[in-house]
């Protein structure tokens, strides 16, 4: 068995907070930096170690913040600079980090550098951004498809040239070969590094290294070629990624976890390298891709229920080949995400609390540094779409448009199941802080719907009730930081060919951790706690049947 080498991000548990829906301090509806400032010390009773900050930088909000205007300022309607700066002190004085989140893989074009590169070919900021002429017939260059629906590319009468956008065309793709775009981004990470925040959660950072032929991508849904071939994973990414380590991120105590859509294992390994040349961590989106795990109706979307079988056999994967070379990231749900304990639990009244228990039991004791979204402490769920004036997602404005009213591919009615399975908007309802008027989260007009379950659901019923999954996340993160078994251990598969149980050990010294989890509502047979002996650790069931789990019951067992 191969020792780990010990690293604070190695065990330390990560919240993430999505400042838009988090805590509205001053009734506009919209979150902001004070609110997030007044609910510190709920963070510090739950025990997360680091905060995961999405985008609070300047933004037109075409993106809600990952589309940056500036790097250097606060976005208005989040609060100032001085709003920040007693927050990251507040966050230190009580032992929490603060990690940024980087989206330097695109600007807005309300961005001062692509102002001027769009004036004309002769600027010296034409070079910032990726600039291409059309095909003879005036067509695009190629026929990516963005990932945000439509194509990659947008014509500028302005600029007399077409611009490359992987996101919305608000959000022009940096050239990255341009060594002046590499060092204007480098003293802006700098800038913050000095600022004395703690590390950077790096938005697809995959995507930098751009195929220098931009071919014709493969033609999915008969509309637009797949751009993922050419965009991800390129042939400079690991060199800019080493540079970047070299000139800003060596030179502090940081954590870095890279966005890495599209990246398998033995990939996966060259970004967080155990030599530690370019980042600490990566996220895979293996376990929550709807190919992977459930039947696609269109693209991206689909509604069908993930497949245990499928799911465990990408986790182990990732889990053994990740072992003794790099360091992995845990999570179910984050804002692009569907709420977990909808997609992979059962959010039905009956099951909500035990499954959201068993998930957060199954994630973490797993090997890797663990992510928790806000809201998933509380066992929050999805929202029912029931019309297009519930959307606020530019991604599923965008599909909507595409699919059923262009295109008429599928039914409004059957898009809307899909949203309410997958779309990112469910993750992005205010946090659910009491059952007073809004959740708590504004004394205004919240610019999403609040969840209408918030009556039931959320955090001031949770933090005085011992059997809720705030309690239970409690429990989690604290035999975490008590066991060195569950952050360093090995991990080793059991019962691989189960239809219902999710099982697997962990392995330090003369430790053994034993976890089980039935991932039905139903009761199945189970003989691995029979003849084990030791110390169960936790478990969402105070009592347990012999030879079987309960539905959705979890275990956790410590034999020394």
């Amino acid at each position: 068995m191969i020792k780990e080498k010990k690293n604070w991000w190695k065990e330390s548990v990560v919240y993430q907070i999505y400042p838009r829906s988090f805590a509205d301090s001053n009734g506009d509806g919209i979150g902001d930096l004070n609110g997030i400032t007044e609910h510190l010390d709920y963070l510090k009773k739950l025990g997360i170690d680091v905060i995961w900050l999405s985008p609070v930088y300047q933004s037109p909000n075409d993106d809600n913040g990952y589309d940056i205007s500036d790097y250097r300022a606060i976005m208005t309607e989040f609060g100032t600079m001085a709003d920040f700066d007693r927050m990251l002190e507040k966050a230190h004085s009580l032992g929490i980090k603060i990690v940024m989140d980087l989206v330097v893989n695109h600007t807005s074009d309300e961005h001062a550098w692509f102002l001027e590169s769009r004036k004309s070919k002769d600027n010296p900021y034409r070079d910032y951004y990726i600039w291409k002429d059309g095909k003879p017939d005036g067509s695009a260059p190629n026929n990516w498809q963005s990932f945000f629906s439509g194509s990659a590319w947008q014509y500028d009468e302005t600029a007399g040239q077409y611009y490359l956008h992987c996101f919305t065309k608000k959000q022009p793709d940096l050239n990255w070969e341009n060594e002046k775009v590499r060092n204007e981004v480098f003293d802006m990470m700098t800038w913050w590094c000095e600022k004395g925040i703690d590390g950077f959660r790096m938005d697809v950072i995959s995507a930098l290294s751009k195929d220098p032929a931009y071919p014709d991508g493969p033609v999915r849904d008969g509309l637009y070629g797949d751009l993922t071939p050419f965009v991800l994973n390129g042939p400079h990414i690991h060199e800019y990624l080493q540079e970047m380590n070299e000139k800003v991120l060596s030179r502090y105590d940081l954590m870095t976890v890279g966005e890495t859509p599209g990246v398998s294992p033995a990939e996966a390994a060259r970004y967080a390298n155990s030599d530690g040349t370019e980042l600490n961590m990566v996220f895979h989106f293996e376990h929550v891709n709807e190919d992977s795990v459930s039947t696609p109706v269109l693209g991206k979307w689909g509604y069908d229920h993930p497949d245990l079988k499928k799911l465990r056999v990408i986790l182990n994967k990732w889990q053994i080949e990740l072992e003794g070379k790099a360091w992995g990231s845990l999570y179910w749900d984050n804002h692009d995400q569907p709420r977990a304990v909808s997609r992979f639990g059962n959010d039905a009244p009956a099951y909500r609390v035990r499954s959201a228990k068993m998930l957060g039991t199954l994630l973490h004791m797993m090997k890797g540094t663990p992510y928790i979204y806000q809201g998933e402490e509380l066992g929050m769920t999805n929202i029912t779409f029931t019309d297009t004036s519930d959307f606020r997602d530019v991604e599923e404005i965008n599909a909507y448009k595409q699919y059923v009213v262009d295109n008429h591919m599928i039914s409004a009615e059957e898009m809307l199941k899909c949203f309410s399975a997958v779309g990112r908007d469910n993750a992005r309802t205010p946090m659910q802080w009491d059952d007073s008027e809004n959740a708590g989260f504004s004394f205004g007009t919240p610019w999403i719907p609040v969840n209408p379950n918030y009556r039931e659901i959320n955090a001031k019923a949770a933090v005085s009730d011992p059997d809720s999954v705030f309690c239970y996340y409690q429990k989690l993160i604290s035999l975490r930081h008590e066991n060195p078994v569950i952050v360093y251990g090995e991990f080793r598969p059991l019962l691989e060919d189960s239809d219902t149980i999710y099982a697997y050990e962990r392995v330090l010294d003369q430790e053994t951790l034993t976890v089980a989890c039935n991932w039905t509502e139903k009761e199945v047979p189970c003989t691995l706690f029979d003849a084990l002996s030791g110390t169960e650790l936790i478990s969402n069931y105070s009592t347990h049947k012999a030879g079987v789990l309960q539905p959705y019951e979890a275990r956790v067992i410590l034999k020394k």
